[in-house]
């Protein structure tokens, strides 16, 4: 059947070497592992911890951060498998076109826009909390009609709008520019998590760990799938293959060392955030910040926002950066209209998908609440991460003897964890969140059959031949 054609390995490498598509590779391993660290850690350690504990899990917060580190690191051994075999752009959408075929390959790919485009519009409303605390910290108040989004009592959050802006302007500006900028807001993030933890492992009170699962052990399960969302990011990485010096080499260093560190950082933050401060007090924007005025530390309150502010940049730079070069492979396939896959000629950045997923982020993150917005963005991710898992299981099996730099140890073993828990999360996501997503997989389909299956670049022939 003409939806199940597969593109070749060769197929997507000769496509990726065209003049009119060819990106710029100025990125290297260490600027690669802090793009995995800038795109992932974000609302997920600042914010998240906070909300998914008062209102799910509790303390218990901290197991469900462990869980989603479990999953998150047998998916990314699969994703470093199938980036070291196909490097180059679309991730999972372009795993999934190899090894499953075109209609699994264009859900992978509607997913991932959707995904990381609502990470980034999360993200920001995020920011945007910790810009207007900063700013009522010295004085400034902005009103909530332009602070808040509309299911909060406000109007336009203002504040969330900017920060895609300045997002927006760094990405446009070219690939080097992402790679000194990521640097510099990842820098001060990670300080900002160090200071945190400094200061709040001293005004840990272990009484405020009791009870540990306030609701549940099934809230916990569901705390695992909300703060999931915190674990996407990783995986935008390898969007971005087109653009690394060296990425057969780079990814595994990239990958592997980038999910270790996130999944401790974020268990400790979870930790001393649960242990300084009551759980029912935590349904705030800025969590940590929160946490250290509570115990009287008001100078270290302002500072981790200020870092947080840069930090989530960052946050905000990788996710977003990565759903424009999905709509980009999609478009260079043919799947959707080729314009989105247009170039500029002295930046080299995807210019019009670029304009398009910032412009829609902006929207988003301007009228929805952080809650509603992670809650759609966890779907996609686990969705596109148990398709690209199986992607590699069946690769294993249809193409042994293929070229593979790195090689997922134990696979049958690694492999199902990373599907089975994916799907488990799914299944623990509220249901209103679910139908969204349906309604989402549905419209991608009527686009599909309407316009991409007839102007995809992969033809019945080369399929034939392939087989």
């Amino acid at each position: 059947m003409d939806i199940f054609r597969k593109k070749t390995i060769e197929q997507a490498k000769e496509l990726a070497e065209e003049e009119k598509y060819k990106l710029n590779r100025a990125l290297g391993p260490w600027e690669l592992l802090l793009l995995v660290l800038g795109a992932t850690i974000g609302a997920g350690i600042f914010v998240l911890p906070g909300v998914t504990a008062a209102k799910h899990a509790g303390p218990g917060v901290i197991v469900s951060f462990l869980i989603g580190g479990i999953i998150s690191i047998a998916v990314g051994l699969a994703y470093v498998e199938f980036a070291s075999l196909v490097p180059v752009a679309g991730s999972a959408y372009t795993y999934s076109y190899v090894a499953l075929g075109e209609i699994i390959a264009w859900i992978v790919g509607w997913d991932l826009l959707f995904e990381f485009t609502v990470v980034t519009s999360t993200v920001s409303v995020g920011w945007g909390g910790y810009v207007t605390s900063l700013l009522k910290s010295i004085g400034i108040n902005i009103p909530t009609a332009f602070s808040q989004d509309i299911a909060h009592g406000g109007i336009i959050n203002i504040p969330a709008i900017i920060g895609i802006l300045i997002v927006a302007s760094i990405a446009l500006s070219g690939i080097k520019a992402v790679g000194r900028s990521n640097t510099l807001f990842t820098g001060a993030k990670v300080l900002a998590i160090i200071v945190f933890l400094a200061i709040g492992i001293f005004h840990i009170k272990p009484e405020n760990w009791h009870p540990f699962t306030p609701f549940g052990w099934g809230g916990v399960l569901t705390g695992a799938a909300l703060t999931f969302f915190a674990y996407t990011g990783f995986d935008g990485v390898t969007t971005v293959l087109e653009e690394v010096k060296d990425p057969q080499k780079s990814i595994p260093f990239a990958l592997i060392g980038g999910i270790g560190a996130i999944t401790f950082l974020y268990i400790a933050v979870s930790t001393v955030l649960t242990g300084m401060v009551s759980f029912t007090k935590l349904d705030v924007p800025d969590p940590a910040a929160f946490a250290l005025q509570q115990v009287g530390v008001q100078w270290g309150g302002a500072m981790i926002s200020v870092a947080v502010i840069f930090g989530l940049i960052a946050t905000m730079l990788g996710n977003g950066l990565s759903s424009t070069r999905i709509l980009f492979a999609m478009s260079r396939d043919g799947l959707l209209p080729e314009k989105f896959a247009t170039v500029h000629p002295k930046t080299r950045v995807p210019i019009v998908s670029s304009i398009v997923i910032f412009g829609t982020a902006l929207i988003l993150g301007g009228v929805l609440s952080i809650g509603e917005l992670a809650e759609l963005a966890n779907i996609g991710g686990l969705t596109a991460f148990a398709l690209t898992t199986l992607s590699v299981m069946v690769l294993r099996y249809t193409k042994p003897d293929a070229p593979r730099i790195f090689r997922v140890p134990a696979l049958w073993i690694v492999g199902p964890i990373g599907i089975l828990g994916s799907l488990a999360l799914i299944i623990s996501l509220p249901k209103i969140t679910i139908i969204r997503f349906i309604i989402w997989l549905i419209i991608g389909l009527f686009i599909y059959f309407g316009y991409g299956k007839k102007h995809a670049k992969v033809s019945v022939g080369a399929q034939a031949s392939k087989n």
